[in-house]
């Protein structure tokens, strides 16, 4: 019987890395868990304006360095910086720490799954449509240049009485691959029928192994 995965942990050490890079044992595990989380929704409460995909939190003896993937890098640092200055006093607050705050810019937003999944609930909380909001998330994605690209929203799409599931999808998107560059995105749409999530899956082509050139090995007898 199959299993769902997610695509992101399901290619760990492979061709992705983690997005929390730190190491704790026991309560202090939980603790850092606890306070990862609420560094995430801080992040995202405050910067919901700037389209932030993901947030890497590295872990040092005496520094917290945050890293923020955005489509609109200036909206996180605001002007003459004053933005990012607040952010970390947030940071260094919260954990007690110096805080680093690195900037990351999403030079395509059109091809982030994540962003594609938060620009879908976001018209379906304006009553748009939602085949109308996924075809065009699908066409501006193949324009930007992926692969291919996979969408589905579950829940009682235009108001109707049971719940289901729809599903659209354009190109290759190869889910059970190590090596497919799989990037995956879910969000949820508050509307007066109750939560609608949204699921999209982009794929950007195939990372392989570096090739190890092989060398003549001689064994004396």
């Amino acid at each position: 019987m199959g299993r769902k995965v997610h695509p992101v942990g399901f290619r760990l050490k492979a061709i992705r890395d983690w997005n929390a890079r730190w190491y704790a044992e026991g309560g202090r595990y939980r603790d850092l868990l606890q306070e990862d989380i609420a560094i995430r929704r801080m992040v995202k409460q405050d910067l919901g304006a700037a389209g932030v995909a993901r947030v890497e939190i590295e872990r040092f003896p005496n520094q917290v360095q945050v890293t923020i993937h955005t489509a609109r890098p200036g909206i996180v640092i605001g002007r003459k910086g004053a933005a990012v200055k607040d952010l970390r006093q947030k940071l260094k607050d919260m954990t007690g720490k110096t805080a680093r705050v690195e900037v990351e810019e999403i030079t395509q937003p059109d091809a982030n799954a994540q962003l594609i999944a938060e620009n879908i609930t976001g018209q379906l909380e304006r009553r748009i449509s939602h085949s109308r909001a996924m075809k065009r998330a699908v066409l501006q994605a193949m324009r930007a240049g992926v692969k291919g690209i996979r969408i589905e929203a579950s829940g009682r799409l235009s108001g109707s009485e049971m719940a289901r599931n729809e599903k659209l999808w354009e190109g290759r998107v190869p889910r059970n691959m190590i090596r497919a560059d799989l990037d995956y995105g879910f969000a949820e749409a508050l509307t007066t029928y109750g939560r609608i999530g949204v699921k999209v899956w982009v794929f950007n082509g195939e990372i392989l192994p570096k090739r190890v050139e092989a060398t003549d090995v001689y064994i004396s007898e």
